[in-house]
């Protein structure tokens, strides 16, 4: 993507967690991701700071990494998503909240990685890349909302997969 000027997002799923992956993560973003989107911890360790969980079995808050995000926002000159109950997105100069979703978000695989794929759709898209990736963000929450209120966890999947789709 880099060779071809097309923009990318990082996901550094479980980057800290393990010295070879979290090299690996570092070395990607020398190659300028258009936005990066993590969980507190994988966002934390990506900075250089420590945090309390190791990738996708993060303890720390969003809030708690915002600090983290905008300073890789800065130095990559890039987006940074740092995901959680509230997710926050910033360019290191601005931060959008993000409020909404369901906690049964957190209980299905992939959600996480799902919302990387849209957060890169959106990064790629004309326009202000911050309210592009902040409006992926919502458009996800949104979903999951919606999702939830169709019943339990047995149907909160294809529901969410609606959802989404309806936008």
């Amino acid at each position: 993507a880099p060779q071809a000027g097309k923009p990318w997002a990082l996901d550094p799923v479980a980057v800290g967690a393990l010295t070879l992956r979290t090299e690996f993560c570092r070395e990607l973003l020398a190659l300028q991701p258009a936005a990066v989107r993590g969980n507190a911890s994988e966002i934390m360790a990506l900075a250089g700071m420590s945090g309390g969980g190791r990738g996708v079995d993060t303890t720390d808050t969003a809030a708690a990494a915002l600090p983290a995000a905008q300073a890789l926002a800065r130095q990559l000159n890039t987006v940074v998503a740092v995901t959680g109950e509230v997710d926050y997105v910033t360019d290191g100069q601005r931060t959008r909240a993000v409020t909404g979703g369901d906690p049964l978000m957190t209980r299905v695989v992939g959600t996480g990685c799902a919302l990387s794929a849209v957060v890169a759709a959106a990064a790629a898209m004309p326009g202000d890349r911050l309210e592009n990736v902040a409006a992926a963000c919502g458009l996800m929450k949104l979903s999951g909302g919606k999702a939830a209120l169709q019943g339990g966890p047995g149907s909160f999947t294809p529901a969410f997969l609606d959802a989404l789709y309806a936008g």
